[in-house]
């Protein structure tokens, strides 16, 4: 399984509308073919996706999609700094 972490930091005036963004697609994202969980963390204008991929290719077939091409585009132009990404590999799921 593939973690994914995405970090974008938003302009203050753009915060409402990533709100907007995320409710409109994030269950196409959650249901998308390899994704088995999604959550959006924040904290003030900086906003995480943290969502879980039964492997890498499920990931990069997100990425490759029609979906992620309508998606990153109008998320990215909200930014104040460029997203980091970071995609792990879980070792140990602890309860």
């Amino acid at each position: 399984m593939i973690v994914r972490l995405v970090k974008m930091t938003f302009r203050d005036e753009s915060v409402s509308d990533f709100d907007v963004l995320f409710e409109k697609y994030h269950q196409q994202i959650r249901n998308f073919p390899g994704c088995t969980h999604l959550q959006l963390l924040k904290d003030g204008r900086i906003y995480f996706t943290y969502s879980h991929w039964e492997n890498a290719q499920s990931l990069e077939n997100y990425r490759n999609s029609p979906l992620f091409q309508e998606v990153w585009p109008a998320t990215k132009k909200l930014f104040s700094a460029p997203a980091e990404a970071w995609s792990t590999e879980q070792l140990y799921h602890l309860e």
